[in-house]
C-alpha cells in the first residue's frame, strides 16, 4: 500500500506479534486493551471515549513520564477486521489532524505482523517527527503491543 504513497511523507514502522490475527485486532477494538498497551515506554492511557466504527472517535488522554498530558483523538475512517483500520489523529478535539494512520495487520499462523503506516500532510510535518522521536515511540509501542498480546494469547491458552 505505501507504494502508492509519497515516502517523504510517511513514517512506517511494523513488528512481528506473536498472537493470532484476531486477537491481536481485538488489540485495537477496545479501550481496556489499548489503555494497556497504547503509546511509547512510561506512557498512561486514559479513554474518555470510545466508538469503534466508522466515522466514530476515539478521544483519551496519554500522561507521560514526566506528568505532562497529551490530549489525543482519533476518528475512524476505515475498518475492515480483520486487517486493516485507518484514521485521523489529531491532539485537541475542534483542531485538524496532525496526520492519516493505517494499522496493517498480516496473518503468519499463529503470529501477526502489525505495520503502522503514518501519512502527514507534509515532508516537513513528518520530519518534525522524526526530531520528536516519533520513530523510537512507534517501536515502544509496538513492543509493549507484543507483549501485551503475547500475555493475552497465553491467558487464553490456560482456559
Amino acid at each position: 500500500m505505501t507504494s502508492t504513497l509519497d515516502p517523504s511523507r510517511i513514517l512506517e514502522v511494523e513488528r512481528l506479534v506473536a498472537a493470532p490475527i484476531d486477537l491481536v485486532f481485538e488489540m485495537f477494538a477496545d479501550a481496556r486493551h489499548l489503555d494497556a498497551w497504547w503509546g511509547p515506554d512510561g506512557f498512561q492511557n486514559e479513554t474518555h471515549e470510545i466508538e469503534f466504527s466508522v466515522g466514530g472517535f476515539w478521544r483519551y488522554t496519554m500522561h507521560g513520564p514526566d506528568g505532562r498530558d497529551w490530549p489525543n483523538w482519533i476518528r475512524y475512517q476505515d475498518i475492515a477486521p480483520p486487517t486493516r483500520i485507518a484514521y485521523e489523529h489529531g491532539g485537541e478535539m475542534g483542531e485538524p489532524a496532525h496526520f492519516d494512520g493505517i494499522i496493517t495487520l498480516r496473518d503468519e499462523g499463529e503470529q501477526t505482523r502489525v505495520i503502522l503506516t503514518l501519512v502527514f500532510p507534509t515532508q516537513e510535518a513528518r520530519d518534525a517527527t522524526f526530531k520528536f522521536g516519533a520513530v523510537e515511540g512507534g517501536k515502544q509501542t509496538l513492543a509493549r503491543l507484543a507483549a501485551y498480546a503475547r500475555e493475552r494469547h497465553a491467558a487464553a491458552g490456560d482456559n
